[in-house]
């Protein structure tokens, strides 16, 4: 056999076993070789698409390639969760899921849960505060909680619809506390910031919120925040006590922003974008992001988030029960 014949044969084989070995490799081994779709299911300018716009653009440098934010609107949220769980499970398709998806199922909205995602990282958490008007009698949260009991049915809160997140915060606290939730009539309102100017004109004595949405009536002197539903302070205020400092629950509550995909991802995209998630938590630029506009920061990682989400839809499910608004 000739050299040039052996040197063609060889090439031929070595040809051979490199296609043979590419043709073994998943179709997702490159991921992502195009644009990524970040899916919002709440409309553009909010604090959820401002999140995602923030996250996508960070996410759109690590992987090398675009990420397109998307609004997908209606259902109260139930129409962006669902193009969400419903995209093919292969890395082109993630969102961000906000609380409602633990709340959303147990009033009758739809048979999604948090259980039909694949959790990837919590990224952002605004625990809910009780905000009384500057003017008010009650100075701390200890004077609130003895006025309520001494008051039965008599004081009014706000901050949301009914079975809203702030209305199960405050009923959720005060089951929590030995107390009946209606032991607080809730006034519902169109979102927070109707609910601050309603406090601010006297119309409500309490308004259950995120510091957040309550900052620019606390800022001008016209509010005053008393506690905060969580175990640690807020970054935004962080000199307001927190419930558990004050009374030891265990209680919280709040507004929760974190990236999903949907159910089945293969374990190697979900590796690759948790890790992209986590650097960009643990970056400046997001940090100075949501700090300026007064979104709380906090991580979990695809483990912990999906506990996360269990617990939360478990807390959501026993208060709607109590409040009788669960179907």
């Amino acid at each position: 056999m000739t050299f040039a014949r052996r040197t063609l044969i060889k090439t031929m084989v070595a040809m051979a076993v490199g296609c043979s070995l590419g043709a073994a490799l998943p179709a997702y081994a490159a991921w992502p070789e195009r644009p990524v779709t970040l899916v919002v299911p709440w409309g553009a300018g909010g604090g959820t698409d401002a999140t995602a716009r923030i996250i996508g653009t960070l996410l759109e440098k690590d992987l090398g390639q675009p990420v397109n934010v998307v609004n997908r609107t209606g259902g109260n949220g139930v129409v962006g969760h669902q193009a969400i769980a419903g995209a093919a499970p292969d890395g082109y398709t993630i969102g961000i899921a906000t609380v409602e998806i633990a709340m959303m199922h147990h009033q009758g909205l739809t048979k999604l849960n948090p259980r039909d995602f694949t959790p990837l990282a919590l990224m952002n958490f605004d625990p809910a505060a009780l905000t009384v008007a500057a003017d008010s009698p009650y100075k701390t949260f200890d004077d609130l909680f003895k006025a309520i009991q001494a008051n039965k049915g008599k004081l009014k809160a706000s901050g949301t619809g009914l079975g809203g997140i702030w209305h199960l915060g405050l009923s959720g606290m005060l089951k929590d506390l030995k107390l009946d939730p209606k032991d607080v009539r809730f006034v519902p309102s169109n979102g927070a910031a109707p609910a601050m100017v309603d406090l601010a004109a006297g119309g409500v004595e309490i308004v259950a919120a995120s510091l957040p949405e309550a900052r620019s009536l606390i800022d001008a002197g016209k509010a005053r925040p008393l506690v905060v539903m969580a175990n640690e302070p807020a970054a935004l205020y962080p000199k307001v006590p927190t419930l558990k400092s004050l009374t030891n629950s265990t209680w919280t509550n709040g507004a929760w922003r974190g990236i999903v995909a949907p159910k089945g991802l293969p374990a190697d995209i979900q590796a690759k974008l948790s890790a992209s998630l986590k650097k960009i938590y643990d970056s400046r630029e997001y940090k100075d992001f949501m700090s300026g506009r007064g979104f709380g920061v906090t991580y979990a990682d695809s483990a912990e988030f999906g506990k996360f989400m269990d617990k939360s839809d478990a807390d959501m499910g026993t208060i709607l029960k109590t409040l009788g608004m669960a179907k």
